[in-house]
């Protein structure tokens, strides 16, 4: 299936310069999705993963299939103020500012297996704090999940040595 005719890309959002990729199309269409889903899960079967931390929003509408395909967790990462229990954080930079992540204190423990899940993958900021805030814990990411690439924006060689398994890669 060719699934990068489910994406919508939109000139100059959310600033001029920019050509985002809209995953909403690829999403909306339930074949398509259900092709995507598949194809990630079929990464990391074997893989012996106990939970699929998800990056705050849509890589929750991305991990949380996988998880239930694969019989393992969800686990959510979010920003700031957003988790209702007590939380860990991790504050990264970014090209312009920085940010902060949080994961719940309860989420991991040493020894377990994740996946990292995002929509997309670009300049790998958010992807590496991710993957720091699991490795926090004693944690091993057995792998990552994205629907999208941005290859030109070099975010996998952030996150390497990890494993990154994105369905569709765009240079441009």
């Amino acid at each position: 299936m060719d699934l990068k005719s489910y994406i919508r890309e939109i000139p100059d959002f959310p600033k001029k310069g920019i050509n985002f990729k809209d995953i909403t199309p690829l999403l909306a269409d339930a074949k398509a999705f259900a092709y995507a889903v598949d194809a990630l899960v079929d990464s990391c079967v074997s893989k012996n993963i106990g939970y699929v931390v998800c990056i705050e929003a849509r890589g929750f509408v991305v991990g949380a299939p996988i998880a239930y395909r694969l019989g393992a967790g969800v686990i959510m990462v979010r920003k700031p103020g957003k988790l209702p229990y007590e939380c860990s954080s991790l504050s990264y930079d970014l090209e312009y500012g920085s940010a902060t992540l949080e994961i719940h204190k309860d989420a991991l423990k040493e020894g377990d297996r994740v996946i990292v899940a995002d929509d997309v993958l670009a300049t790998g900021g958010t992807a590496l704090a991710t993957i720091g805030l699991v490795q926090s814990y004693g944690a091993e990411v057995a792998g990552t999940a994205f629907l999208v690439e941005l290859s030109f924006l070099k975010g996998a060689d952030k996150i390497r040595p990890h494993a990154v398994n994105a369905l569709m890669k765009f240079d441009y």
